[in-house]
């Protein structure tokens, strides 16, 4: 397996990726609503927590028991995974960066996808992760951690502070994320806080507190 930069012919299949990891996701979500069931009540979690990706404990994942987006599994029924849409729209938003959208290929075919994007704490620059996604026949083999740990010493190698997330309290502390609350770091859509997490890198320094704000489109979905 190869991680590298996306290229701009691997479109098709980033979109492809995601559609195939979330599309099992929000199918579930969609039957549990027209059977007049909420998503959060049939998973035992809150509205505001089901807004973040499912972890290991909760069955199968789009990528290793994460599926990273500020996306909101509360919306009314989809046909079409928003972390598809997400993508498209990052790709023409300002915060868009190149270097920092990186595949997982295998045999020449693209399994998974992650990236990061401009983001900012109060004044100072930050980065945003998400979506994550990994091809359902290639889940749970460590494609998702390959991605994560890649795109850590992508953004570390770039001089970025800091990265902020919406996702499980399980998987991610493993990449050395931490409650952003610790940092004094809190997203700006409050139903967001309890998993909301930031991860350091090695020219993060203290001063840098305030509110996380993600790149536009992801506010937009």
């Amino acid at each position: 397996m190869l991680i590298r930069r996306e290229r701009a012919e691997d479109a098709p299949a980033v979109a492809s990726v995601h559609r195939s990891a979330f599309g099992a996701l929000y199918a579930r979500e969609n039957a549990e609503r027209a059977a007049g069931e909420s998503p959060a009540e049939t998973t035992g979690r809150s509205p505001a927590e089901h807004t973040a990706p499912r972890s290991e404990h909760n069955g199968p994942s789009p990528a290793d028991g994460t599926a990273p987006s500020p996306a909101d599994h509360t919306a009314p029924s989809r046909s079409e995974p928003p972390e598809v849409d997400l993508v498209a729209r990052l790709r023409s938003d300002a915060g868009w960066i190149p270097t920092l959208s990186l595949v997982a290929v295998e045999f020449d075919t693209v399994i998974g996808h992650v990236c990061l994007t401009r983001a900012a704490v109060g004044p100072f620059p930050a980065l945003g992760l998400g979506p994550l996604g990994v091809h359902p026949e290639h889940q749970g083999v460590g494609v998702g951690s390959a991605l994560m740990h890649a795109a850590l010493g992508a953004a570390d190698a770039l001089d970025e502070p800091l990265i902020g997330l919406l996702g499980s309290l399980d998987y991610y502390p493993r990449f050395g994320f931490v409650p952003a609350a610790r940092l004094g770091i809190a997203p700006d859509e409050p139903d967001w806080v309890s998993h909301f997490q930031v991860r350091p890198l090695t020219t993060y320094e203290a001063q840098i507190t305030g509110e996380f704000h993600y790149a536009e489109p992801f506010y937009e979905l």
